[in-house]
């Protein structure tokens, strides 16, 4: 089962793709009842965002996209056509009987169909109604459209990102995901200020601001000196030392965040000579010759193996780790150890592999997963279980396709 930390909150999902999903995940993953709403027949548009797609039990492919896989374990599925008016009573039937809503439409979408927060709350002012968009409930903006990448652009990550002569966007939808952080957050300390005051409230949660609010101390940086931070590929601006070296072989990262980590990095390189040079002997110093420091670094880190490396720094408590691809990120006996790896039992696939909650609780541990379900997987259950709608009635709906 998830974990039972948020046991007894139901949230209703109108959410699609990745930011919202991945916050309404990790809110089921904690305990909560999630209830995620599709369109009939064709459902989240991230189901098809493949290839890769999911595997047959038989060894063929089912049409559910590991995208899609992603971001919604621990969930029910239900078909509704929000453009109906019979949906459109379903969803807020559905609404009134949970504790939060959740939904990633474009500005000012839902309350064409009686779905926005102001119309939900009447018939529950305890609802917390979280919304999340591109650019947010107001400003010139606010009715674009928009995806990770653009946020990247816009919001100044890819400015920080990438080589001297090349911005470059993070590999993964950085800004997705740590809106999807936000987000939940955010749920989080409404539920805790409606339990505290019997009031809900509506969440504009943009993903431009995340991105913007995501360069934490390289934004910071600017607004203290008005220097624009210079990119350095995979070189950090903490201590000297933090960027990648290559090895003889293959490439390391190595951090010297304080003194006291350099002159251990001296003694695993039998370099004490650096600490006598007043150009490298503090951290200030470091960094202010970084372009003097960096190459006779890289000049000893290519004397021996990166494995060699790797005992030594260890050996002298130097943080260091080796650059992984995906395959030796899942063979690393520490990754292994702490179970970030999980196999769940699908009706489609048999056999499934997620990424586990990296949340360790003591009292309210997250100790199984549900597969993310299939597309309608639970409509039935959950309208007649919780909206006592008759077999008769469901089946006439689903003849007219509403559900």
């Amino acid at each position: 089962m998830p974990s039972t930390a948020l046991a007894g909150i139901r949230v209703l999902d109108l959410s699609r793709v990745l930011a919202a999903p991945l916050a309404t995940q990790m809110l089921a993953d904690l305990g909560a009842e999630v209830i995620k709403v599709e369109r009939p027949g064709t459902g989240d548009d991230s189901r098809t965002y493949g290839p890769p797609f999911a595997p047959g039990a038989e060894g063929d492919r089912t049409d559910t996209a590991a995208f899609y896989l992603s971001c919604n374990r621990n969930k029910r599925s239900v078909t509704v056509d929000h453009a109906t008016a019979e949906g459109q009573r379903l969803i807020r039937a559905l609404a009134a009987r949970s504790d939060v809503v959740v939904e990633n439409f474009r500005a000012g979408t839902l309350a064409k169909y009686g779905l926005d927060h102001e119309r939900l709350r009447e018939s529950d002012p305890r609802l917390v109604y979280l919304s999340v968009t591109g650019f947010g409930q107001t400003g010139p903006y606010a009715s674009r459209p928009g995806y990770d990448g653009i946020f990247q652009a816009m919001s100044g990550m890819m400015s920080v990102s990438g080589h001297p002569d090349e911005p470059m966007k993070v590999g993964v939808s950085m800004v997705d995901i740590l809106t999807g952080l936000y987000a939940s957050t955010a749920v989080l300390a409404a539920l805790r200020h409606r339990d505290a005051t019997g009031e809900g409230q509506f969440i504009d949660l943009s993903l431009l601001d995340c991105g913007l609010a995501s360069l934490s101390h390289f934004a910071m940086n600017y607004l203290v000196s008005g220097e624009v931070p210079r990119r350095r590929g995979n070189g950090g601006y903490g201590g000297i030392p933090s960027q990648a070296f290559q090895c003889e072989d293959k490439p390391l990262f190595l951090v010297a965040g304080n003194d006291k980590q350099f002159a251990a990095f001296c003694a695993a390189a039998d370099r004490a000579d650096l600490l006598q040079d007043p150009r490298f002997a503090t951290t200030p110093a470091r960094i202010a010759h970084r372009e003097e420091i960096v190459p006779v670094l890289e000049a000893i880190l290519r004397t021996r193996t990166r494995d060699e490396w790797l005992v030594v720094l260890d050996r002298h408590d130097v943080p260091a780790g080796p650059y992984n691809e995906l395959p030796e990120v899942f063979a690393d006996p520490q990754i292994r150890h702490r179970e970030m790896l999980v196999e769940v039992e699908d009706p489609l696939s048999g056999r499934l592999a997620l990424l586990a909650n990296p949340i360790r609780f003591t009292a309210t541990p997250v100790e199984g997963y549900a597969p993310p379900p299939a597309l309608g997987e639970h409509t039935a259950e959950v309208l007649t279980g919780l909206l006592g709608v008759t077999p008769e009635r469901l089946a006439e709906l689903r003849a007219r396709g509403v559900v």
